[in-house]
């Protein structure tokens, strides 16, 4: 959830046609697929006792020993202490998985020093959400959530995620056009949530879902974490959305942040109360919608659940780009989860059943299973194309014969070692749809 905006001074207010034009012009920059760039999201955990909550002196310790290491991608922290590290754009897949590598070894190191480690999952199993940091933005994030149920807390104290990056493709159509990556990423997603699923469990307990952190953005709602409507133009459709998604909060120099109910942006420009909306709040307002694809100049697919251990994030990274980035998989994976795109039932993502079945059922789905198994063996065959050597193939190729061709998920391994903890003559868990995902 790292979501920093441009810094942008204007103090002019904005027009509603100034703030299409801007959305349009700034969100999505065409071009040639080049660049590739990724965002790794982790827990963080006491290193010989994971269950036992870190405290927020030894956590600022620890950072205050990171903020002296150099580090060529951008450290940040999460509001409930979680740790993030943003890649620069890379020209390569090799160019990226080598510098987060490298931060990433530099980073474990000084958390060892302090006691402390990083898990991947998506969603903490053992703790309720805690907020560790406390700021303007973050308590006033709090506030606007809440309103909601407790699923906003727990998405930004005790989720973590893979957040992959992409050029946004070319103006043209084709494999490579902006519209068709738009389109490939919102049904192609839905993939991506059941084959990367490892979020299964909170306070120690089966939520039914593979994906709990993919279940807390859809009660988060549509208006805050939704895709626009998905017929039309993608730069048309994302600055309406823009405009008409509730405003979070108004920022104040001094004293807590407004946070107003149920004004939208476009209804903001046309009141200019409490004061007329700038082009700053516009960038701020928009890193606050938080959709499963989200266009800011590149894409940033949001959808993926932080993995399991140390290089887990790689193959979700390499599977994405392969997927995107070269034509003859790109057309492949599209025509490998068309069929698909009937089951969202022309609803926006992640709030469709498409997406639901993702999330709940992961790859017991049976035609998520097929598109994964077609779309993983896509991946595996582009990314030599891509210049993707041994270890990035071989990461991809053990991932594909562990998880995705048995239909299984990390969400199933964390539910198969909580079945062995569950006494003796304890019900199944089971699926909505009544399937014993034990077997």
């Amino acid at each position: 959830m790292s979501d920093s905006v441009s810094g942008c001074t204007d103090i002019a207010a904005v027009t509603e046609p100034e703030v299409e034009a801007l959305v349009k012009g700034i969100c999505f920059k065409t071009g040639p697929p080049r660049t590739l760039g990724v965002e790794v999201e982790w827990l963080v955990h006491e290193l010989h006792a994971p269950r036992l909550p870190v405290s927020p002196e030894r956590l600022e310790a620890a950072y205050a020993a990171l903020r002296t290491v150099p580090l060529r991608s951008a450290l940040t922290v999460e509001p409930g202490g979680q740790l993030e590290l943003s890649s620069l754009p890379a020209a390569s897949l090799t160019e990226c998985i080598g510098t987060v590598s490298a931060d990433l070894d530099a980073v474990r190191a000084v958390l060892r020093a302090q006691g402390l480690g990083l898990v991947g999952l998506g969603h903490d199993p053992w703790h309720p959400p805690r907020r560790y940091l406390r700021e303007p933005r973050y308590d006033a994030m709090e506030a606007y959530l809440d309103r909601t149920g407790p699923a906003g807390r727990r998405m930004m104290c005790a989720s973590a995620s893979v957040q992959v990056c992409l050029d946004a493709g070319y103006e043209e159509p084709g494999p490579l056009g902006h519209g068709r990556r738009w389109w490939l990423a919102h049904t192609l997603g839905a993939v991506l949530v059941a084959a990367f699923a490892n979020s299964p469990v909170a306070l120690d307990r089966a939520t039914g879902w593979r994906s709990t952190r993919q279940l807390l953005w859809t009660e988060i709602g549509p208006g805050r974490a939704g895709a626009p409507a998905s017929d039309g133009d993608p730069r048309t459709a994302w600055a309406r959305h823009v405009l008409d998604s509730p405003v979070m909060c108004i920022r104040r120099d001094d004293g807590p942040w407004e946070v107003p109910e149920g004004l939208t942006f476009r209804q903001w420009i046309r009141s200019g109360a409490p004061r007329p909306p700038t082009r700053a709040d516009l960038d701020y307002h928009i890193s606050t919608l938080f959709p499963p694809v989200r266009p800011r100049g590149h894409l940033e697919l949001r959808m993926i659940d932080a993995q399991p251990g140390d290089d887990g994030w790689i193959v979700p990274l390499a599977v994405t780009a392969a997927l995107f980035d070269d034509a003859q998989a790109a057309e492949t994976a599209y025509r490998a989860v068309k069929p698909l795109a009937e089951r969202s039932e022309g609803l926006p993502a992640p709030h469709n059943p498409l997406w639901t079945a993702a999330a709940r059922d992961a790859l017991a789905d049976p035609e998520l299973h097929e598109a994964a198994v077609a779309c993983f063996g896509t991946a595996l065959e582009a990314l030599p194309r891509l210049g993707a050597g041994p270890r990035v193939t071989g990461a991809v190729a053990a991932y594909l014969d562990r998880y995705v061709r048995k239909g299984r998920c990390p969400a199933d391994d964390l539910l198969d070692r909580l079945d062995g903890a569950a006494p003796a003559g304890s019900p199944p868990r089971t699926t909505a749809h009544g399937k014993d995902i034990r077997q």
